[in-house]
């Protein structure tokens, strides 16, 4: 066994890296390499996005790529398309293990060989059995810059266009106790940066008679040189505690992505989303208002069944008149079991795509926007180790990318720096000569 290969590859969110780099150290402690999935390798793994049909199509063209490069290779899919459909999975040519949700994290207990057979293994439990948290967490291992921490898993929510209820299971959390031990052992690694990862960020504790912002008192608490991002949060459970903490605290970032999905009162409902847009707006003129410089990103759906051009533009509008920094644009996609697929006002693929367009524009446009607003700021940095044709780049706090002239002595530093201009998706600093001086930080 010594010496085998294991390449892996993620797709879709945060949360599925961390839980892939947690099955690749499960198998550096079992002795394999792990190795570019591009290389030849002994074991393909596969964890799985199944959010919108690219994502499912995608893995289907994975797998034949990792069979190019060795044809004798054992293929294991596992994640959210794997847990909703594992028969279809197992009829892909090749592929020789499914694990679903609960199954993921336990690859070994469960394959005992790793020898291709006729038929493909399927290890999928129903979703109602997938009650275990299984902690996870990714990171850059050669700078310890940043680490994604995964703290919560699953979602009761019953929004009609999304699957991931049904391949997750329902919410449940880390114990806050083993958060800190978890988090504290990062924290003394070196990593300056932990990002918050889950389903359903926001709904931590819900099982465990606590709350997300009680975990981020006493995170806050800890002694040391770090910062704390949230990687998503829903607009409901974005508290006026947590907006307070942040403002008060340099541990905490000052950004937030807090999805949207549409500005329109009826589609909203149509979603079944847990706020209305007047609720929202007033969250994020609230948040802007409380924290100084904050950076908000927005997810947003286009062409949902019964968007018609007015309930399109009403999105638009809402949109552009709120203080946010960036979107992040996702074009409907109709997925399996449903409600949203069986409603009728169907958008023509074509026009979801313009309005994708026409989001994306307004997006960079508010992204431009918001860094203008940096120049003659104060930001402090986290810089990280790629030197990029002589520049060293990192990100502040409020999410603002800024660059300095290469210097190692910055990799996986805090560095001040007053922002002297700005780009496309860029910012230009300038080092402060008295860089001691966290105190005077803006954002």
């Amino acid at each position: 066994m010594m010496g085998k290969k294991v390449a892996l590859h993620t797709l879709g969110c945060k949360l599925n890296f961390s839980e892939t780099s947690t099955i690749g150290s499960q198998f550096l402690s079992k002795g394999y390499q792990v190795v570019e999935f591009k290389e030849k390798a002994d074991i393909y793994v596969l964890n799985t996005c199944t959010v919108t049909e690219h994502a499912d199509r995608e893995c289907r063209q994975l797998v034949r790529r990792a069979l190019r490069q060795n044809p004798n290779a054992y293929v294991i899919v596992t994640g959210c398309y794997a847990q909703l459909r594992p028969e279809e999975i197992s009829q892909i040519q090749g592929v020789d293990a499914v694990l679903g949700s609960n199954e993921k994290l336990k690859l070994f207990s469960l394959l005992d060989n790793f020898e291709k057979k006729e038929m493909a293994c399927i290890y999928v439990s129903p979703v109602s059995q997938t009650n275990e948290f299984g902690a996870s967490y990714s990171t850059d291992a050669d700078t310890r810059t940043r680490a994604y921490f995964k703290i919560q898993d699953g979602c009761d929510y019953k929004c009609t266009f999304c699957t991931i209820p049904m391949a997750r299971g329902g919410s449940r959390s880390m114990d806050p106790d083993d958060v800190l031990a978890e988090f504290s052992k990062l924290i003394k690694s070196g990593y300056k940066e932990i990002i918050l990862t889950g389903v359903n960020v926001g709904d931590y504790g819900k099982s465990l008679n606590t709350k997300l912002y009680d975990l981020l008192c006493r995170m806050t608490d800890i002694d040391g040189n770090f910062r704390i991002r949230i990687s998503s949060i829903e607009p409901n459970l974005l508290s006026d505690d947590i907006l307070r903490l942040t403002a008060q605290s340099d541990k905490m970032c000052r950004h937030f992505h807090i999805p949207l999905q549409s500005g329109s009162p009826k589609i909203l409902k149509l979603m079944q989303r847990r706020y209305k847009t007047e609720m929202y707006s007033d969250l994020i003129h609230k948040a802007d208002q409380m924290i100084n410089g904050l950076g908000i990103g927005v997810d947003v759906i286009t062409g949902f069944p019964g968007e018609t051009e007015e309930d399109f533009l009403t999105t638009y509008n809402f949109i552009k008149d709120l203080p946010v920094s960036y979107l992040h644009v996702f074009t409907y996609s109709e997925r399996p079991d449903t409600k949203a697929i069986t409603m009728s006002g169907r958008v023509d693929i074509f026009e979801r795509k313009r309005r994708n367009n026409m989001l994306r524009i307004l997006s960079d446009k508010k992204k431009n926007l918001f860094y203008q607003s940096m120049e003659g700021k104060e930001l402090r940095v986290l810089f990280e180790s790629e030197n990029d044709k002589g520049r060293i780049k990192g990100f502040s706090s409020n999410y603002v990318r800024v660059a300095l002239d290469f210097d190692p002595l910055l990799v996986n530093e805090f560095c001040t720096v007053t922002v002297e201009s700005a780009g496309d998706n860029l910012c230009q600093g300038k080092i402060l000569e008295n860089n001691k001086s966290f105190d005077l930080i803006a954002c």
